[in-house]
C-alpha cells in the first residue's frame, strides 16, 4: 500500500468512525489541534488501523504521532518491516 493509499484510508476511517471533514483532513492537519482526535479517540484510531498491518501493529511506533502525515509515515514503516521479516520466512 502506497503512502497516499494509507492517507486515503485514514480520512476514511476519520469521517467513519470520527464524523470529520475529509476536506478538514491533509497531511499537516494535527490530530489534537486541527482534529479534535484525544488520546482515547487516538486509541480507537489505533484499533481501526490494525487490519492494515495484519495485526502487527506496534502502539508505541505511535507516541511521538502529532500529525495525519505521523500516522502515514509509521503505518507505512511497519508495514515495510512486517513485509521484510516475512520476506525471510
Amino acid at each position: 500500500m502506497t503512502k497516499d493509499q494509507l492517507f486515503q484510508r485514514i480520512v476514511a476511517i476519520l469521517h467513519d468512525t470520527f464524523g470529520i471533514d475529509p476536506a478538514k483532513v491533509n497531511l499537516e492537519s494535527k490530530l489534537g489541534e486541527d482534529l479534535d482526535i484525544d488520546s482515547i479517540d487516538a486509541v480507537d484510531l489505533i484499533v481501526q488501523l490494525k487490519p492494515l498491518l495484519g495485526g502487527n501493529l506496534k502502539p508505541e511506533a505511535f507516541r511521538s504521532v502529532r500529525t495525519v502525515q505521523d500516522v502515514v509515515d509509521a503505518l507505512h514503516g511497519m508495514m515495510h518491516v512486517g513485509a521484510e521479516s516475512h520476506a525471510g520466512d
